[in-house]
């Protein structure tokens, strides 16, 4: 699926999930969603590097790896070479969201580590929603980086008692991703598979194979999740 989906079905999933959700207050509503969101986005971060054209570097990878420049495509090129590749090691349907739910309550546990992961899923949902966002800040470099930290630091700065809900939110984002891309041709490792392939140097992936990505019924999907997570979270918001 295309980053804009990801994101928007992160974020209905999001919306939906608030009933549930272990906080209070509609600041940590709204992060609640914007973390699903933005997380529904990470395991893209296996796509990254830098290429030369004419003698001068340029970044290229995914929509989460390029937001802030060489920085985070770097980074991503790193975690691409230890996951195996695209749609592999950060795509594993069962330890993926294991992986990044425990990296996220790590950083849940100290302020600054829990700013930085906030910021950085922030600053993937600000990209992946770009196209409802008035002007253009949000996809360059700097004015992603200033919106994400100032945007993260507030809403650590409303939360006395922190974010230990950061975790959940971030596993929960992480699987939808893995469903989204099932659901399309490419598809994603069978559970388990990664490990697996260590071991017997076979690759087994799954797909329900519905569509293509890009294709017209996934534009439909996103824009379906988009309007339900606007809808839920406006309820959920005027109902408190």
């Amino acid at each position: 699926m295309m980053a804009h989906s990801h994101a928007c079905t992160g974020l209905a999933a999001g919306a939906a999930t608030l009933p549930l959700a272990p906080l209070h207050g509609p600041v940590g509503a709204v992060a609640w969603v914007a973390v699903w969101g933005g997380a529904a986005l990470l395991p893209d971060f296996d796509q990254g590097g830098i290429s030369w054209k004419r003698a001068l570097p340029r970044p290229t990878g995914s929509t989460v790896a390029q937001m802030w420049g060489p920085v985070s495509t770097l980074a991503a090129a790193g975690v691409g070479r230890l996951a195996g590749g695209h749609r592999w090691g950060t795509h594993d349907p069962l330890l993926a969201p294991l992986l990044f739910g425990a990296l996220a309550w790590a950083a849940a546990l100290h302020p600054w580590t829990s700013l930085a992961v906030l910021a950085l899923v922030t600053g993937a949902a600000l990209r992946g929603c770009h196209f409802v966002i008035p002007g253009r800040a949000e996809t360059t470099v700097v004015g992603n980086l200033l919106l994400s930290f100032g945007t993260a630091w507030w809403v650590l700065h409303r939360s006395p008692s922190g974010v230990p809900w950061l975790p959940w939110a971030v596993a929960g984002g992480v699987l939808v991703h893995v469903l989204g891309d099932w659901l399309t041709v490419g598809g994603v490792p069978r559970p388990l598979a990664v490990p697996a392939a260590v071991l017997t140097g076979r690759r087994r992936r799954t797909a329900l194979g519905l569509f293509r990505t890009g294709a017209r019924v996934e534009r439909t999907i996103a824009a379906l999740a988009f309007t339900t997570a606007a809808g839920l979270l406006a309820r959920h918001l005027l109902l408190r």
